[in-house]
């Protein structure tokens, strides 16, 4: 009986604990949010130039990373699109073109799903280019079957972290020595409901939920974000949670979310809002790096009464596990007879 007791409390906290999040997305994550929180944004945070300085957004073809790729060209800044699809990415860019007036644009193909391709674009990129001001990582999935990628990882991870880890890790010394270096990271509000796995990072156990292992993949990245703060302290490492945001990805990976939200969801350019705001602004740069922000101010990454806190061993078991696998990567490609094989620069 005490094990019956104990199963249904932690049902009962899972189940209270989700309400919480739904209840605080729809006050807070939806257009009319985010309508209230912009009536204590000071417009002069964003009066800036960043002409001569680069940026870096992963998924910048379409949704969120566009809308952020098009405020950043507005403001002089120079783009550098990481995206999948060569086409969707060379239309995207005539498009931001357009829209800014700024033709320092370009287009870098690749896979973020693919570590070891990311792993040579990144090395690729350092040796190309003197410095790089801030990387943007918006790029993710949401897989609805457990998929591996050819290199054997769960897609999403492979793309939602692993991905994010090797890029950003492998430019801190190009961000290092970039004047006022920023990294930011989109993750979600989702991230909220979930605890780190670390005996589980690859979703290999029990039910495979697309939404909790995307959840899941967000809780990464917010771990991630904190660890690079305290050992990079030079760079200014931000996580963020855009609220719930009509674009492209959510309308395909979450369709019925997606009809019954759609009047209440926000339009990309006002999920993009915070991401620019930690971008460009003076004022973010000053705040305490590591934070997790939502509408340009930083809130807790654990709801109230919640079973989501991690132990320091946990955290240093995760950040273990993903530098194990990235050394395999990279020693794969040292291995590899063909050599490396270079990116696509546009």
């Amino acid at each position: 009986m005490h094990f019956v007791w104990d199963c249904s409390s932690f049902e009962i906290m899972s189940l209270y604990r989700n309400a919480i999040w739904f209840l605080n997305g729809i006050q807070q994550y939806t257009r009319k949010g985010y309508e209230v929180a912009s009536k204590e944004f000071d417009p002069r945070d964003l009066d800036v130039s960043v002409v001569g300085r680069s940026f870096m957004i992963t998924g910048a073809n379409s949704g969120i990373g566009k809308a952020t790729a098009v405020a950043i060209a507005k403001k002089g800044g120079t783009v550098h699109m990481v995206c999948r699809n060569k086409d969707k990415a060379e239309e995207a860019k005539e498009d931001i073109v357009t829209k800014s007036g700024n033709t320092e644009v370009y287009i870098h193909t690749v896979d973020m799903s693919q570590s070891r391709k990311v792993w040579e674009f990144a090395e690729a990129f350092k040796k190309q280019y003197p410095s790089l001001n801030g990387l943007i990582n918006n790029a993710g999935c949401m897989v609805h079957k457990r998929e591996l990628n050819t290199e054997g990882l769960e897609k999403n991870f492979a793309t939602n972290t692993m991905g994010v880890y090797i890029l950003t890790q492998t430019l801190i010394p190009l961000l290092q020595k970039s004047r006022d270096p920023r990294v930011i990271t989109v993750s979600s509000g989702g991230m909220l409901v979930q605890k780190l796995e670390v005996d589980d990072l690859q979703s290999a156990k029990g039910y495979f939920d697309a939404v909790m292992v995307y959840a899941q993949n967000k809780r990464q990245q917010v771990v991630l974000t904190e660890q690079w703060a305290k050992a990079n302290p030079v760079i200014h490492f931000s996580v963020m949670h855009p609220g719930w945001v009509d674009t492209p990805a959510v309308s395909t990976s979450m369709p019925q979310f997606h009809r019954m939200m759609e009047d209440r969801l926000r339009t990309v350019e006002q999920g993009a809002d915070t991401v620019v705001w930690l971008a460009l602004s003076r004022v973010a740069s000053r705040t305490r790096s590591g934070q997790f922000f939502q509408d340009r101010k930083p809130v807790p990454t654990h709801l109230p009464l919640a079973w989501t806190h991690s132990s320091a061993e946990e955290i240093q078991s995760f950040i273990t596990q993903l530098e194990n696998l990235s050394k395999d990567f990279q020693l794969q490609a040292d291995a590899d007879p063909a050599g490396p094989c270079r990116p696509q620069f546009v």
